[in-house]
C-alpha cells in the first residue's frame, strides 16, 4: 500500500509540475512570462532564449519517469523507493520557484532553487548514476531524465544567484562583471569535470555544453564572455571525452 501511494503521489506531482510550468507562460502568471522577467537582469550567465527549449526534453523525461515508476513491476524497485518522495518534493520546489519568480519575490526564489538543486542531487546520488548497474529501461526512463534535469538546474542555480545579486544591486567588490563571469565559468568547468570523472555522465555534461554554447551565442558581441564560454565548453567536452575513452570501471549491482 505504501508503495502504491508513493507511485500515485509521484504521478500527481509530476502532472502538477508540468501544468504549472505550462500555465506560467500560457496565462501567464502575474501577467509576465518567465523570459520577460529574466531579461530585466543584466547578467552574463543567462543563455539565449532558444536554449530554454530544453524544458521540453525535461518534461518528456519526467513523464517517462512517472509512467515507468508507476508500473506494477517497479513497485518494489529499491532505487525508486528511495527516490520517489524526493522526486515529488522536487516537483513542489519547482512549482514554488515559479510562483515566487512570477510574483517577483526574487530573494526567496533562491531558497526554492537551492531546495530543488539539493533534492535533485540527493536523487542523483541515490540512483547510483555512474556507480551502479541498471536496466536499459531504467536508464532511459529514470537515470537520463534526472541527469538532464540536474544538469539544467545546475545552470539555472548559477543564473538565479547572479540574477538575485543583480536585483540586490551588489557591486561585486568592484570587480568588473566580465571578470566575475570568468570566475563563474571556471566553477562550472570544475563541476562538469568532477561529474565526468566520478560519474562518466554524458547526459549531464551535454546539458552544460548546450547552456555554454547558448551563452556564447547570446553574448557574441562581448568578445571576452563569448570566447571564454566557447573555451569552457571545449574544455568540458575534452574532459568528458578523455574520461569516456579511458578504462570503464566495473559497476556495482
Amino acid at each position: 500500500m505504501k508503495d502504491t501511494l508513493r507511485q500515485v503521489f509521484v504521478i500527481l506531482t509530476v502532472l502538477a509540475t508540468l501544468i504549472v510550468n505550462v500555465l506560467a507562460n500560457a496565462l501567464p502568471l502575474n501577467g509576465l512570462n518567465t523570459g520577460q522577467i529574466s531579461d530585466r537582469f543584466h547578467v552574463y550567465f543567462v543563455p539565449a532564449g532558444y536554449v530554454f527549449s530544453i524544458w521540453g526534453v525535461i518534461y518528456i523525461g519526467l513523464i517517462a519517469y512517472a509512467v515507468y515508476q508507476a508500473l506494477p513491476s517497479q513497485r518494489e524497485n529499491p532505487r525508486l523507493r528511495q527516490t520517489g518522495y524526493l522526486a515529488a518534493l522536487s516537483g513542489l520546489a519547482n512549482i514554488t520557484w515559479l510562483f515566487l519568480w512570477h510574483y517577483e519575490q526574487f530573494p526567496l526564489t533562491l531558497v526554492a532553487m537551492l531546495a530543488l538543486l539539493g533534492l535533485l542531487i540527493a536523487i542523483y546520488l541515490r540512483l547510483g548514476i555512474g556507480r551502479k548497474r541498471a536496466s536499459m529501461a531504467e536508464t532511459w526512463a529514470v537515470r537520463i531524465p534526472f541527469s538532464i534535469y540536474l544538469g539544467w538546474i545546475t545552470v539555472a542555480t548559477v543564473a538565479n544567484v547572479t540574477s538575485v545579486l543583480d536585483y540586490a544591486k551588489w557591486s561585486g567588490f568592484g570587480i568588473p562583471p566580465e571578470t566575475w563571469m570568468l570566475i563563474i565559468l571556471a566553477v562550472v568547468l570544475v563541476i562538469a569535470a568532477l561529474v565526468s570523472l566520478t560519474r562518466r555522465d554524458l547526459a549531464y555534461n551535454l546539458v552544460i555544453l548546450w547552456a555554454l554554447a547558448g551563452i556564447a551565442i547570446k553574448y557574441s558581441a562581448v568578445a571576452l564572455v563569448a570566447n571564454a564560454s566557447w573555451v569552457t565548453a571545449a574544455l568540458v567536452a575534452v574532459a568528458l571525452a578523455l574520461v569516456l575513452l579511458s578504462h570503464k570501471p566495473a559497476l556495482k549491482e
